[in-house]
């Protein structure tokens, strides 16, 4: 695993942790939505007798999956730090920080650390030669 793949972990985890929250949302949304229609028409059994409960079961399924989710983060970026912290340029590593541990964007770090974007990338290409990936 190079020191990109290793430091990206924590980025991909949270996206996919922002993704399921999304999915949470329109569950709950789609929670609200169930109704039951009552006939006096007969109608063929189905393994699911309440639309309502099955939604609720499978809001706390997805509730229980980021919870896991974001324990398994918190453990990661804690993990990061340390490698981070192990770097000594200090320049690299505050770009790696702003970058792997607060996700923000190139544009972003480029004007909090006073350089340009394309500067940022060959700081960010030196900073990745610094970091040494645990094994």
């Amino acid at each position: 695993m190079t020191a990109k793949e290793y430091l990206q972990q924590a980025l991909r985890l949270d996206e996919r942790i922002n993704s399921k929250i999304s999915q949470l949302e329109s569950l709950r949304e789609l929670a609200t939505k169930c109704t039951s229609t009552i006939t006096g028409m007969p109608h063929n059994p189905s393994p699911s007798q309440s639309p309502m409960a099955d939604a609720v079961c499978k809001i706390i399924d997805l509730q229980d999956e980021i919870n896991r989710d974001i324990d398994h983060l918190v453990d990661l970026k804690r993990e990061l730090v340390g490698v981070i912290r192990n770097v000594e340029d200090v320049e690299c590593r505050l770009l790696l920080e702003l970058r792997y541990l607060c996700f923000m964007s190139w544009e972003d770090i480029a004007v909090q650390m006073g350089y340009t974007t394309r500067n940022i990338h060959y700081l960010h290409k030196q900073a990745l030669r610094l970091v040494i990936v645990p094994q």
